[in-house]
């Protein structure tokens, strides 16, 4: 598939970002097109794995206490074999909510909810304890969250 898209792709893309439970036709009317052309391109987004999924977005002050923390890590090695190592470390914690290799002074920046400090630190020392090849992380705990909003798909494309 040609993955240019025009304003309308990008509108129910950004649409469905922000209300992935959206009616079919009300989404059609949003982007003035009418069901059955807004169905169809819906359809090729997917097929071309621009859509990966559906989620709810859950509450997590509501559910109860947790902690959400962001890590960055240095590991000891930059060999292939290290990164491999960590990532194959890190899909296995379900803590872990996200994980991605980034440029600059740390090698990996994570994202991870646990049920308290303690949980988070019982974590860490798992992951270290696992060889993954961590030399060190530096914590951020999160004490209230100020955005949290999909990408402004419109400055994408």
């Amino acid at each position: 598939m040609d993955n240019r898209l025009d304003d309308r792709d990008i509108a129910i893309l950004a649409t469905l970002c922000r209300e992935g439970r959206i009616a079919k036709t009300e989404l059609a009317a949003r982007v003035n097109l009418s069901p059955t052309p807004c169905w169809e391109r819906m359809k090729r987004l997917e097929k071309a794995g621009l859509i990966r999924g559906y989620r709810a977005e859950i509450d997590l002050e509501t559910l109860g206490p947790h902690v959400q923390v962001f890590v960055t890590v240095e590991l000891e090695s930059h060999k292939a074999e290290s990164f491999q190592l960590f990532e194959r470390t890190v899909a296995r914690m379900q803590a872990v909510t996200g994980c991605w290799a980034i440029g600059g002074g740390y090698d990996y920046l994570m994202q991870g909810v646990t049920r308290d400090v303690s949980s988070f630190q019982e974590l860490m020392d798992g992951l270290l304890e696992s060889r993954a090849g961590v030399r060190r992380y530096y914590s951020y705990i999160v004490t209230k969250p100020v955005k949290d909003l999909p990408p402004a798909l419109g400055l994408l494309g």
